[in-house]
């Protein structure tokens, strides 16, 4: 089979779906390998390294191509270049992607990664989400301490005693979890918050402080559910009150805030309010990593770094990952592999199994339909 790997349009985008160490895989496995010329160069891979392994080299990777694997779903004059029949393999961020009915007016079958499983253990090395998300955490931590003018971990000079920054993680994820983790590394005091009362041990154990929110016992039982699934859950009205109360008492004295809440399929959660932020220190740093959806913070702006009246500076990064772009690729490269692996047969033959656990989650367009149920 034909792969090829086209370079991604969307402003911003430095990732590429393969690297040379999984396209020498496909080429083992018997395929061949088709890279749009300079697709790799802006994730530090360059063309020579492809061509050393096996790969073609070309200026368009949709020709002849039977597969397309992407960072991005293709867009607008891209969905015109796939092969009738072909299958694409991306993020298609699935339920705002408008354009799922061309695929299917194309008659291609596309997959879309943010769709894993993420309950079904044999499936965690194809995860995007949280191969991706552990960048951002870290990230982001370096991000905001770029923008802090005060220094991180308590330093005792001759000239007096520095003390340490306040950092309040929010949502406590995969992102999240690595946030903890990299500022208390740079020597931060740091706090988190989430939904799920399971999170708390594992905050503890990072050497974080819980915030901790009253639940009843309904949301007690809805928040087992929903870490069942790996996902958050909506609250009621009383713990969405009582969380609003300690979330602005620790953000209003933090140094720093790092929100990492996602809800699939919807906008993000709205976290902290203008009220909230008129109350922080001067100086202080507010990472939304959400912006790209909606936003936690009000007041974010995608792509901007908004300075509020008191000092506040609120980063709207979007696709974090994206700055991370070498080992970036190498992690979602080896998911795409993994994934890909799946879709052969015992004897090497192509089958697209709709009714098969992984691939029937991914798929959200094939035989001319639009499989996603957008709920």
């Amino acid at each position: 089979m034909q792969i090829g790997i086209p370079a991604e349009t969307v402003v911003g985008e430095h990732r590429v779906a393969a690297t040379p160490e999984t396209v020498k895989k496909l080429i083992s496995a018997g395929h061949s390998v088709i890279i749009e010329r300079g697709a790799g160069v802006k994730a530090a891979y360059i063309d020579s390294a492809y061509e050393q392994v096996g790969a073609k080299i070309t200026d368009d990777a949709y020709t002849g191509s039977q597969m397309i694997l992407k960072v991005r779903a293709p867009k607008g004059e891209e969905i015109q270049k796939l092969p009738a029949n072909a299958t694409v393999v991306a993020m298609f961020d699935p339920y705002r992607n408008t354009e799922l009915d061309h695929f299917a007016a194309q008659n291609v079958s596309a997959f879309a990664l943010e769709l894993l499983p993420r309950t079904l253990s044999r499936a965690q090395n194809m995860d995007v989400l949280s191969s991706q998300a552990n960048l951002s955490g870290y990230k982001a931590v370096l991000l905001a301490a770029a923008e802090y003018q005060r220094m991180f971990p308590m330093l005792m000079t001759a000239a007096g005693t520095v003390k340490p920054a306040r950092v309040v993680i929010m949502g406590v994820g995969v992102a999240g979890l690595q946030a903890i983790a990299t500022a208390k590394r740079l020597g931060a005091v740091v706090e988190a918050t989430d939904l799920r009362p399971t999170a708390k041990d594992q905050v503890e154990s990072l050497g974080g402080k819980w915030l901790d929110v009253p639940m009843s016992e309904e949301e007690q039982q809805k928040a087992a559910d929903a870490a069942k699934n790996g996902y958050g859950w909506m609250p009621g009205e009383q713990y969405i009150k009582d969380q609003a109360i300690i979330v602005d008492k620790a953000v209003s004295n933090a140094d720093i805030v790092i929100t990492t809440a996602l809800l699939p399929g919807r906008d993000a959660p709205r976290l902290i309010r203008t009220e909230t932020v008129a109350k922080m220190k001067p100086g202080s740093v507010i990472l939304d990593m959400a912006v790209e959806t909606g936003g936690n913070v009000e007041g974010s702006q995608c792509g901007e770094t908004v300075v509020t009246e008191n000092g506040v500076k609120i980063l709207g990064i979007p696709n974090i990952p994206s700055t991370l772009s070498t080992e970036a690729s190498a992690l979602y490269a080896r998911n795409v592999l993994n994934f890909v692996e799946t879709l052969f047969d015992s004897e090497k033959n192509f089958a697209i199994n709709p009714e098969e656990e992984i691939q029937k989650a991914l798929l959200v367009t094939h035989g001319g339909q639009v499989l996603l149920k957008r709920g």
